[in-house]
């Protein structure tokens, strides 16, 4: 469904634009509203926009051959996504779809390239989530490469969470993934995280609340996951 115009105050990455200068920019973008499971870009796409999600929540995702679902992540609404075929040129790395009904802003890439090179605050914030992309890919491979299954999801419950390596009470992930989600995100499968999920449950650790899970005891979590990497040292 197509949207005439809408407001790009919430995205991030433009917050230290002059209002009037961002005005100009939602005006400048084709605005659209997508379904909930609805596919957004796809992968190997050759366009070269970039998407501002002025509201809801995608999830940027890959297939393989056999049909595998392998999930990069989760990105919500004043979260930019589709920079990396704008900079580059290249196709698009993976399948973006909407995870609730979603909206969408979308910019051509020569006026995102305008935008970095005359904005130097919106490239500084640019070079920061991309920085910040990097640091978790990183982060992902080695524990890939490291950690057992079980321990991949505990630090996967914890980033999911926003507090991997944090301390602390509690913390609440809403909505839950599924079963199937978190595996597609640590590379397994989904009867090895309903194992430990249940293991979690009958220790206390994790409990369901409504459409959301919590995470009774960030601390303890946190020391199974740091207990596993520091005898790797």
């Amino acid at each position: 469904m197509s949207v005439t115009t809408g407001t790009l105050d919430q995205i991030a990455v433009l917050a230290e634009m002059a209002p009037a200068a961002r005005t100009a920019l939602a005006e400048a973008c084709c605005w659209r509203l997508f379904a909930r499971g609805e596919l957004i870009v796809g992968r190997a796409d050759t366009t070269r926009d970039v998407l501002f999600i002025a509201r809801g929540r995608v999830r940027a995702t890959s297939y393989s051959l056999s049909g595998k679902e392998v999930s990069y992540r989760d990105l919500n609404a004043g979260e930019m996504v589709g920079e990396f075929s704008a900079i580059d040129g290249a196709p698009r790395s993976a399948d973006v779809i909407a995870l609730e009904e979603t909206r969408i802003a979308t910019l051509s890439q020569d006026r995102f390239w305008r935008l970095l090179t005359g904005e130097p605050t919106v490239a500084a914030a640019t070079l920061m989530s991309l920085t910040g992309q990097l640091r978790a890919l990183t982060e992902r491979v080695f524990e890939f490469s490291t950690l057992a299954v079980n321990n991949r999801i505990h630090a996967e419950l914890l980033r999911l969470a926003g507090l991997d390596g944090a301390a602390g009470a509690s913390a609440h992930i809403r909505p839950a993934p599924t079963h199937a989600e978190l595996a597609s995100r640590i590379s397994t499968h989904r009867e090895a995280v309903t194992r430990e999920l249940n293991r979690l449950a009958r220790t206390g650790l994790i409990v369901r609340d409504g459409n959301g899970l919590r995470i009774t005891d960030v601390g303890e979590l946190s020391r199974m996951v740091e207990q596993v990497l520091g005898d790797l040292d």
